[in-house]
């Protein structure tokens, strides 16, 4: 495999846009180095269809895809060369909306599709939506296949805790004792936490943003796209209809501050209206919150996206809770590795060498006489 990984940083350390490294480089980043750019300058109109937008008044997903459209012209990419992939849900209409090629797929098999045109089309920047139920359900063997594979692909991951286009039924990530129509008498199962599956899944790329906070939640899109590899990005959405309001607290001017905790990469984690709080690691490798006043500033945790151990980022995923009394947002863990797309091309280079690459067409109308030694 070292040798693979070897062929890989060096072919895409030479192609395409002149990358430098895994990260970015004279050229840009190594995700998007292969992909054509645009000659002329982009508007987020450029990136709207003339589809009605139809999702009930008042969803997050309105804020989020306006998010988008208006991110992608940074890029400056070909919008034929941009491609979206969805499963099935209320997030998975994205396609629709969007002036880009799109596949609105099956249930829960929007990674694994994502996947073929990845790693056969690495001219295409392809991106997943899918939701907590879509994703999280019928999909989660392929969601944790895709991350452990670390294809070229970003999944954004809208968790609004319930199933909403079969009307409100729970989802993998309700709380326990959620009353839904499904579960009149509460729910009995244990919610899956979406950071913390990805991470242990050796995610390369892992974050979570919120619907309503636009500056941040683009900002973590801007680090997904350059993701050298499969990037999952959560994002915490409303659904006003059948779970409103279960992100509250996170909203509110009153209280948010003192319950989100802004990951920053190499800085303190600090965090408070005041900075009054901070998060110390502890001898089992978990957090504790504790006063900022009442410890040394070398016992704060400082925040290491990069490191390739995922323990940190996996700690941090557990603050979260039903209750959000510590919600960590931004991005928990950024290390670079070859993407499969990469190795694959290199391993399919290596198998060609030394007969080349052969001639398909000619074989099917060669003669139909076959020997076997």
């Amino acid at each position: 495999m070292s040798d693979l990984n070897g062929a890989a940083n060096g072919a895409a350390n030479g192609n395409g846009g002149g990358a430098v490294n895994g990260n970015g480089g004279a050229g840009g980043p190594l995700a998007l180095s292969l992909v054509p750019k645009t000659d002329t300058k982009q508007t987020m109109k450029d990136f709207k269809t003339d589809q009605e937008v139809r999702w009930c008044p008042g969803c997050g997903d309105y804020a989020i895809l306006a998010a988008v459209q208006s991110f992608l012209p940074e890029l400056g990419l070909r919008r034929e060369n941009i491609t979206f992939v969805s499963g099935i849900g209320c997030s998975s209409r994205f396609p629709y909306y969007m002036n880009t090629y799109g596949f609105h797929s099956i249930h829960g098999r929007a990674p694994a599709i994502a996947t073929g045109l990845a790693t056969s089309r690495p001219d295409l920047s392809v991106w997943v939506v899918t939701g907590d139920g879509d994703a999280l359900s019928i999909g989660g063997n392929h969601l944790i296949h895709a991350l452990r594979r670390n294809v070229n692909l970003k999944i954004l991951l809208f968790n609004n805790r319930i199933y909403g286009l079969t009307k409100g039924q729970y989802s993998p990530t309700s709380e326990t004792g959620k009353i839904t129509k499904s579960t009149p008498m509460g729910s009995l199962d244990a919610p899956f936490n979406p950071l913390s599956l990805a991470i242990g899944a050796e995610g390369t790329f892992v974050a979570r943003t919120i619907d309503s906070d636009r500056k941040h939640l683009q900002s973590v899109l801007r680090a997904a796209a350059q993701h050298r590899g499969t990037a999952l990005v959560e994002i915490y959405q409303n659904c006003n209809i059948f779970n409103d309001g279960a992100f509250d607290p996170l909203k509110d001017p009153s209280v948010r501050d003192d319950i989100t905790i802004r990951l920053e990469d190499g800085q303190p984690i600090v965090f408070g209206a005041d900075g009054q709080k901070a998060l110390r690691r502890t001898p089992g490798g978990s957090f504790e919150v504790v006063d900022t006043a009442d410890v040394a500033a070398s016992e704060i945790a400082v925040h290491d996206a990069s490191n390739p151990d995922p323990s940190q980022a996996f700690a941090l995923s557990r603050l979260d809770s039903p209750a959000f009394e510590h919600t960590p947002i931004g991005i928990f863990r950024n290390v670079d590795r070859p993407s499969y797309d990469e190795l694959m091309r290199a391993q399919l280079d290596e198998a060609a060498e030394p007969q080349g690459k052969g001639d398909l067409a000619g074989l099917l109308a060669s003669g139909d006489t076959w020997r076997v030694d």
